[in-house]
C-alpha cells in the first residue's frame, strides 16, 4: 500500500517540482559558473535600430530563486543542442498571465544556462540570447544578486499612495538619477521593471507609461500591456519619497538589466 501512495504522488506533480527544482540548481550553478564563447544577442523590445549583437557570455539576468517558485511554473520540455552542446529546455510560464514568459536552455553537463529567450504573453519574441560557439570549460565567476531590503514595499507604497503593482512584483533596489528623482527596480523573480520619479515627463513608446503628479512625474517601464502600466500609475495620488532615501544604492552598476529608459521631455 505505501508502495502505491507514494506511486500515485510521483504521478501526481512531482515530475512539476523536480522541474523546478532542476532549473532552480542550475541558476545557482551559474552564480559560480559561465559559458564563454560566441553569443547572438537579439533585443527586440524595447525597440532599436541594431536589435543583434554578439556577446562574449550571456547577458545577466537577475533571477531571485523564491520569487520565481512562487510567480512561475516550469516545466522541462524538451532535450536539444545548443551550439552542438546537449542542454534541457525549459519553460517559465508566468502566474500571471499578462507577464512575459521566459524559456531557458541549460547545459547537460556544466548545468548552467546556454541560452535564454524573454517571450510576449503571445509566443512572440521580446529578447533572445543564445550561444552560437562555446569554448571548453567554463570559467569560474563569483555572482550574487543582493536580497530586497527589508521594508522597501511598505516605503514605496507610502512614496506614491495609490500605486498598483501586478501580482508577485516586489521592489529590490533603489538609486538616485542624474537629472533629479529616483529609480526604483521591481521584479516578479525574472521578469525587471523600472519604476521612475522625476521632474520631467518622457516620451510615449511601447512599454513605458509616464502620469503628472503634482510637480512632476511617474514613469514605469517594462515588458507588460500598456493597459496595466497606466493602471498601475492611474491611481497615485502624489509622490514623497523622503522615505526611500534609507534605500538608496551606492553602486548603480548592473545597467544592463534595467529596462531601457527613454528620452526625457523637456
Amino acid at each position: 500500500m505505501r508502495a502505491l501512495v507514494l506511486g500515485l504522488l510521483a504521478l501526481s506533480g512531482m515530475a512539476g517540482a523536480s522541474d523546478m527544482d532542476d532549473l532552480l540548481s542550475a541558476l545557482k550553478q551559474a552564480q559560480t559558473l559561465e559559458a564563454r564563447g560566441v553569443v547572438e544577442v537579439t533585443v527586440l523590445f524595447p525597440p532599436r535600430e541594431l536589435p543583434t549583437k554578439s556577446a562574449k557570455a550571456l547577458p545577466r539576468v537577475p533571477f531571485r530563486p523564491g520569487l520565481l517558485a512562487r510567480n512561475f511554473g516550469v516545466s522541462r520540455a524538451r532535450q536539444e543542442a545548443v551550439a552542438g552542446r546537449p542542454a534541457t529546455r525549459f519553460e517559465l510560464t508566468p502566474k500571471n498571465t499578462q507577464a512575459a514568459r521566459w524559456t531557458l536552455w541549460i547545459d547537460q553537463e556544466w548545468n548552467i544556462p546556454l541560452g535564454y529567450q524573454e517571450s510576449f504573453p503571445d509566443g512572440t519574441p521580446a529578447r533572445r540570447a543564445v550561444f552560437q560557439k562555446v569554448n571548453a570549460p567554463p570559467v569560474r565567476v563569483q555572482v550574487a544578486v543582493p536580497a530586497a531590503p527589508e521594508g522597501l514595499r511598505a516605503a514605496l507604497i507610502a512614496a506614491l499612495p495609490g500605486l498598483r503593482l501586478s501580482a508577485g512584483v516586489q521592489p529590490t533596489a533603489v538609486k538616485s538619477r542624474p537629472n533629479g528623482g529616483l529609480e526604483i527596480s521591481l521584479t516578479d523573480g525574472v521578469n525587471v521593471f523600472a519604476l521612475v520619479t522625476s521632474p520631467r515627463g518622457v516620451r510615449a513608446a511601447p512599454g513605458i507609461a509616464s502620469r503628472r503628479v503634482g510637480t512632476g512625474f511617474v514613469w514605469l517601464v517594462g515588458n507588460l500591456p500598456q493597459s496595466v502600466l497606466d493602471q498601475a500609475l492611474a491611481r497615485v495620488s502624489r509622490v514623497d519619497t523622503a522615505g526611500l532615501g534609507t534605500f538608496l544604492k551606492v553602486d548603480a552598476s548592473n545597467a544592463q538589466n534595467t529596462p531601457t529608459l527613454h528620452k526625457e521631455t523637456p
